[in-house]
């Protein structure tokens, strides 16, 4: 017992004489060394990088900047702010430049060819020689050259390769001047293959889930949390940590072609949903959590796209120059804002708000009273800072759509430049328009040079102290969402432990249950569903004709089974000849025409605009606008978009006839038609031939059959209204939610936004009476 002190007597004495007790542990990871700071925060850092570690009180830092003490923005104990302002300051204008810079489309590894390719010191990538977790020459160039630190990525060939290609890339930039992490990013990921087959003891590249749209469809804002948890697992598993997403725009017009990616049309359920989804992206727990709920399981949610994108006029979309104006013919401005300050800007979680917005490309005609300037909403001074930063005190990030300052040479190319409403100003013009109006960072910008120059105009303009003031102001906030998700202390992954969480069992588990939660039963006549497992079904060939998408591929025609056979059998017997069958199942998608654009109408004296059509059979716009809202283009001579009297034929015309021609071939048998959907369709074409409905938003083969089946029980509601007619459709307003007729079915059910049918019949909870208008 005399000797109890000792341990006490030898650290007090080690202080005195100037040792410090050292409060961390080493331990090696191959290409980076891991340490454990006791009480502390974990760090990695390559040491291939130059960079040392510093002890201090006894703790580890990592000296970034190799200056050999311990600056502000390296000490991990200090707040975020407090750091990311003391390395603003730090910077130079063309390190905040690349800072500002958000990067094109990168695949791992990189296509030899065409858009978003890439070259491996020189040559292009070649299976079995170039390794893909390799760096290409562009990406070294723009995170050295340019100092570009935001990377987005598209494909990956693998986990692996994802993790093996962060590290690679997060050493690389480690060894610049001040050390500043790459903060890579992702569009949503967590889409479905159809034909895969689902095996609860086996793991896959990621886990899979509906889309927005099917997650809407369940109504249940815990199933989205969940998502969002499970996605931020395996997002920071790859070395992402911001999401392009949660898409909140209202879908208030039903012809647009991005409605899949929203959640809905109703303002409160996309609310609940946007919340819902960023709180599951970005808080963190337990000991991931570094504080406020932000650590490493954190992932930045960018929501998407202020102030609503979903009023495109007559559902063309601003990605092409032909659909570049939103219009309010219902003056509906407020609703379109409930998603954001409603939703995603006011979080149940500890981060509080979403930490990054994204505007859409469109000009927001007639939205800006204060200025009556049309112009694209990231240009657009009254939108981003009296709006979104003044009135809603947003002070997160925001990120322009991609493109937006990229010359615009053509109407309807999707990857065409996006300047709307300046076409005639320059690069770096755009640049500063954008800077003034608030935003804080360019997407699929790889090159500094336009904000270099942004900033010497700004500099004449306004003097060199204002106008490094505003770049250090959209720096700190850029910072602070590196910071926050501790990617200054450890932005490397261990590989193995990558393969263990991206698309292990537990999460392939549960967005599969996601799936079938999220499967609408709009008709049912005569208890005909679910089918006994070991029926006997026919399921006639998919037409599907010769498409290019939208970078120009070409898919060839074919005529193929739409489902995975294999997969079939696991629960009924299949037969080829419609005699044999007790049911046919026919398996379709929501019809599709078109941009509403076409050049051979141009060619016949015409302004090129066509109808967008959501009926299979041939449709002419007799109730169309006699005159558009919006129009005109540099590149056009008109300024009148109406197509009115012009005709339209879905592209997959042929699914209404495969529909009719297997009913006539069953003489009688009912007939279920599964509708894989991305936007409403009008269901008179066909609705009263058959005898069960159900639709899907993304989902896989199984977990139709799950419901078909009677394994699962259908729960969803739909989240868009179906109109009754195309006449519904030209009438209703683009900015106004549920405001058509719907379709009445011969079982006097209305497919209305809130319906859906389980197995007792039509589904009267909770859910409809919270959101339903």
């Amino acid at each position: 017992m005399k000797y109890k002190h000792i341990p006490l007597f030898i650290a007090t004495l080690a202080l005195s004489l100037g040792v410090q007790a050292q409060k961390y542990t080493t331990q090696s990871k191959g290409d980076f060394t891991l340490i454990q700071n006791k009480g502390g925060v974990k760090l990695g850092y390559a040491p291939s990088s130059g960079v040392k570690i510093l002890t201090v009180d006894g703790w580890a830092f990592k000296d970034l900047n190799k200056n050999g003490k311990l600056d502000k923005y390296e000490d991990w104990r200090l707040p975020v702010d407090v750091r990311a302002k003391d390395l603003a300051t730090k910077m130079s204008v063309e390190q905040i430049a690349g800072l500002m810079l958000y990067s094109g489309h990168q695949s791992l590894p990189a296509r030899p060819m065409g858009y978003f390719s890439g070259t491996y010191n020189g040559k292009p990538y070649k299976e079995g020689e170039t390794d893909p977790s390799d760096m290409t020459d562009q990406q070294k160039s723009f995170l050295e050259k340019d100092n570009l630190r935001h990377v987005l990525l598209t494909t990956v060939k693998s986990p692996e390769v994802a993790a093996k290609w962060n590290n690679k890339m997060q050493a690389f930039v480690e060894s610049t001047a001040l050390g500043v992490p790459a903060n890579n990013s992702s569009d949503p990921r967590h889409g479905t293959l159809a034909s895969a087959e689902y095996n609860a003891a086996a793991g896959g590249t990621i886990s899979m889930w509906p889309s927005s749209l099917g997650l809407a469809a369940t109504f249940n804002p815990t199933i989205t949390h969940r998502f969002g948890e499970v996605a931020s697992a395996e997002y920071r598993a790859l070395g992402i940590a911001t999401a392009l997403s949660p898409q909140v725009d209202i879908a208030t017009e039903p012809r647009w072609s991005r409605v899949s990616g929203t959640f809905g049309e109703n303002p409160y359920l996309s609310a609940a949903m946007a919340q819902a989804y960023s709180d599951g992206f970005q808080t963190s727990y337990g000991d991931r959590e570094i504080k406020d709920g932000w650590g490493f399981g954190s992932v930045n949610a960018m929501v998407k796209h202020w102030p609503g994108g979903g009023s495109g006029e007559a559902g063309r979309d601003a990605h092409y120059a032909i659909g570049k104006y939103a219009v309010y013919p219902g003056k509906n401005y407020a609703q379109h804002f409930i998603p954001f300050t409603e939703g995603a800007f006011k979080l149940k979680g500890k981060t509080k708000m979403a930490s990054a917005v994204m505007p859409y490309y469109t000009i927001s005609w007639g939205f800006d009273t204060k200025n009556n300037e049309n112009v694209g909403n990231s240009y657009n001074k009254y939108i981003i800072t009296d709006l979104l930063r003044d009135k809603y005190q947003y002070d997160g990030v925001v990120c322009t759509d991609w493109s937006i300052t990229h010359a615009h040479t053509v109407m309807d190319n999707f990857v065409d430049g996006k300047p709307w409403g300046l076409e005639k100003l320059t690069e770096a013009e755009l640049h500063y328009k954008a800077l003034m109006a608030g935003v804080d960072q360019f997407g699929g910008n790889n090159d500094s040079k336009p904000i270099i120059d942004a900033y010497a105009m700004g500099v004449k303009e306004r003097g060199e102290t204002w106008m490094r003031a505003r770049m250090e102001k959209s720096a700190v906030r850029l910072l602070r969402n590196i910071f926050r998700v501790g990617l200054f202390e450890n932005p490397y992954l261990d590989v193995q432990e990558t393969v263990k969480v991206v698309g292990n069992p537990t999460f392939m588990r549960e967005g599969f249950e996601a799936q079938t939660s999220s499967i609408v039963m709009l008709k049912n006549k005569g208890s005909i569903l679910p089918l006994h497992l070991g029926k006997t079904v026919y399921i006639p060939k998919r037409f599907v004709a010769k498409s290019r998408n939208f970078l120009g591929m070409e898919t060839p025609e074919s005529l193929d089974y739409p489902v995975n056979l294999n997969v079939v059998k696991k629960y009924f017997n299949v037969t080829d000849n419609p005699n044999e069958a007790d049911c046919a199942i026919v398996f379709v998608n929501n019809p599709s025409s078109g941009i509403g654009y076409d050049k051979a109408d141009l060619a016949k004296g015409g302004n090129g605009y066509l109808p967008i059509s959501l009926q299979f059979k041939e449709y002419t716009a007799t109730d169309a606008r006699e005159t558009s809202i919006a129009g005109g283009d540099p590149l056009e001579a008109s300024t009148n978009r109406s197509y009115k009297g012009k005709s339209i034929k879905a592209s997959n015309s042929t699914d209404l006839d495969m529909i009719l021609e297997t009913k006539a071939k069953m003489k009688g048998k009912p007939v279920i038609v599964s509708v894989s959907m991305d936007n409403p369709m009008v269901f008179n074409e066909f609705e009263k031939e058959v005898e069960g409905i159900l639709v899907n938003f993304k989902v896989q083969d199984q977990a139709i059959f799950e419901i078909i089946s009677g394994k699962k029980e259908p729960s969803a509601l739909l989240p868009i209204q179906m109109p009754a007619n195309m006449s519904t459709v030209e009438k209703q307003a683009e900015d106004v939610p549920q405001d058509m007729e719907c379709h009445k079915d011969s079982e006097g059910n209305v497919y209305d936004f809130g319906f859906g049918l389980n197995w007792k019949g039509v589904i009267k909870d909770g859910r409809v009476k919270l959101y339903k208008k």
